[in-house]
């Protein structure tokens, strides 16, 4: 496949078919090296035809965008519904446990329905307002800064807070799941945030739509050897299951 603009348009062509190539599969159909099929799709990338991943190339783009949270709601609502559900059962008997912010955490706080009193920490004003005046609900609203994109508090306030307190169980939504550079969200504000209730939690349950797999946020927020438990829906390969459970995380498939 000596001519370059052949080639590019078969690489777009398998691309486009299976939504995503690795390099060794591209250097096969091609027969060139390497180095060639990455500068091809350097170029086609430049090109806006498709967006280079750790490994090949794909269709979608792997960086998660910071959305406004009234977006971010009217995306996957039924998925995130299910997943919020089928976290409840982790809460066991737990008096403490703390809420993150996001749209699929914050169905948790719309689900929880508490036999037994139970306090709830959370940096999301509308988790707060939620739980406000429910039965078996106390709340600790973390103070701070409010970001008007995600309706949650940030900076040095509410993480002076999480250094005095403890919980049980922290569930986090994110932005990006990656095997390789761990869990991750797209807004650096949050950043900091975030680490330090993982470092309060005694576990975490990540709750994350299968569209979140493969994606990487801006800011890192830990490892995946940091958190016990993915709830997700039923779109997560069970390539990435097995490759999620070999680290040791119990993935939970909502249905």
């Amino acid at each position: 496949m000596r001519n370059i603009t052949k080639r590019h348009e078969a690489i777009i062509k398998l691309i486009k078919a299976n939504g995503s190539a690795t390099i060794p599969e591209l250097v096969e159909m091609t027969k060139v090296s390497g180095v060639t099929i990455r500068k091809d799709l350097k170029f086609l990338e430049d090109k806006n035809l498709l967006f280079c991943t750790r490994g090949g190339a794909s269709l979608t783009n792997p960086y998660a965008n910071d959305r406004p949270i009234v977006e971010k709601a009217l995306i996957n609502p039924d998925k995130k519904q299910k997943i919020a559900k089928a976290s409840l059962s982790l809460i066991g008997q737990n008096d403490s446990i703390m809420i993150g912010s996001g749209t699929t955490v914050f169905e948790l706080a719309k689900a929880l329905q508490p036999n037994q009193p139970i306090t709830v920490i959370t940096p999301a004003i509308k988790v707060a307002f939620e739980l406000s005046g429910r039965n078996n609900i106390e709340v600790l609203q973390l103070g701070g800064l409010v970001r008007p994109s995600s309706s949650s508090v940030a900076g040095a306030h509410a993480e002076y807070i999480l250094e005095t307190i403890s919980c049980g169980m922290l569930f986090l939504g994110v932005d990006g799941i990656d095997i390789d550079f761990g869990l991750s969200i797209s807004n650096l504000a949050e950043t900091g945030l975030n680490q330090k209730m993982i470092r309060a939690a005694q576990q975490v349950a990540v709750l994350a739509d299968s569209t979140k797999f493969g994606k990487r946020g801006i800011g890192k927020i830990c490892e995946l050897s940091d958190i016990a438990y993915i709830v997700t829906d039923e779109g997560i390969p069970s390539s990435m299951v097995k490759l999620l459970e070999k680290k040791g995380i119990k993935v939970v498939i909502a249905s």
